[in-house]
């Protein structure tokens, strides 16, 4: 999982061009100079970020991002015993830090696990996917993976395919949607991850239910034998508002910074590096959202989308790499705001989340 996807490499060796005439057309040799010199920006770009990345330290490569995820488990035993107070505000301290722990591992681990970038071994990388993915992320380790990096990496912004489809609800008004849906986040995550299971074989089935369950019930456990609550309702709503903390933000991030704009055909796309420079935004640097989320899915997700093998410390540090080529190269690396954005969606709702999207044709980096 930490190889350059299949896709990039595809896309450095396909043309895309038909040749006609002979080898001595002046034509031929123009078309085929700018192809040639289209096709070695993403390899020269790529030559660039994976220097760095050799002469970044293990630390800067995954330890900062597993110091982050190990802090966040270092947050739950103190979040449990808050919440065994009476006191009001002692107990919403507690609701607030085992939130922010849950949304750094469910969000933050999850992501970064799907993507392998918690280790080097391809073994270890499983492992991770699983306990991150099914038993803190309630959610199927196999479903996860497809979806997200077969999928919206491989395809994205490819209408019917990698297209941020999935976090759109066109029977919801726009309110509804944007800020009171996603509370619900934790409580369909476990019933999609079940469809999701369907066709697979029956080990599957039955690891990633008791892992789920797993999750699931340990919350549940701790919270009436270590933090004291007595009513099953009472402990279940306390679950529900510590996981949905977050899930506004997150289903947010998840079509600001790709819904709305450029979308491609299925049967005509750009080559990568057009593909994700026109089809991918970041926000800018959050203190909050930054560290709970990761940079790749805040300020350096273009970053993520053009080397998504990088963790999100890595991110940060190719960054003014990326940009500065990118540039350069007068190709786009489009930025907005948090609050411009949803102010665009907010006024362009039907637009954007109802109607299908139109598709872009670049004219002139085919």
């Amino acid at each position: 999982m930490q190889n350059v996807p299949e896709e990039e490499e595809g896309s450095r060796r396909r043309t895309g061009e038909t040749v006609v005439g002979g080898k001595g057309d002046p034509e031929v040799r123009k078309d085929g100079g700018e192809q040639e010199e289209k096709e070695s920006l993403m390899m020269e770009l790529t030559r660039l970020v994976q220097k760095m990345v050799k002469e970044s330290s293990w630390w800067e490569r995954r330890g900062v991002d597993c110091s982050i995820l190990a802090a966040a488990f270092l947050c739950l035993p103190p979040a449990f015993l808050l919440l065994s107070s009476s006191r009001l505000l002692v107990f919403s301290a507690g609701v607030l830090l085992m939130g922010l722990a849950h949304a750094v591992i469910t969000i933050k681990g999850t992501h970064l696990a799907s993507h392998g970038s918690l280790s080097e071994s391809q073994a270890w990388g499983k492992v991770w996917a699983v306990f991150f993915i099914e038993i803190c992320g309630s959610f199927s380790a196999r479903a996860g993976v497809h979806g997200h990096i077969k999928m919206h990496h491989a395809h994205t912004n490819v209408i019917g395919l990698g297209d941020s489809s999935v976090w759109k609800v066109p029977c919801l008004p726009r309110t509804v949607y944007l800020f009171i849906a996603p509370l619900a986040v934790p409580i369909i995550t476990p019933l999609v991850a079940l469809a999701h299971l369907r066709g697979h074989s029956a080990a599957v089935v039955l690891r990633t239910m008791l892992m789920v369950s797993l999750g699931l019930y340990s919350q549940y456990w701790l919270l009436v034998h270590v933090s004291g609550f007595q009513s099953p309702l009472s402990t279940l709503l306390c679950m529900l508002v510590c996981r949905a903390m977050f899930s506004m933000p997150y289903i947010h991030v998840n079509i600001f910074q790709h819904i709305g704009l450029d979308m491609f055909s299925p049967t005509r796309r750009p080559k990568r590096i057009y593909q994700m420079t026109h089809g991918v935004l970041n926000l800018p640097r959050n203190p909050l959202l930054d560290w709970v989320f990761g940079h790749s899915l805040i300020n350096c997700h273009v970053e993520h989308h053009l080397f998504p093998f990088l963790s999100d410390n890595m991110c940060l540090k190719v960054k003014p790499v990326v940009s500065r080529y990118l540039t350069e190269k007068k190709l786009p690396y489009q930025q907005d705001s948090y609050r411009s954005r949803l102010r665009l969606f907010f006024h362009r709702y039907q637009e954007l989340m109802v109607f299908a999207p139109p598709i872009t044709e670049l004219v002139g980096v085919q």
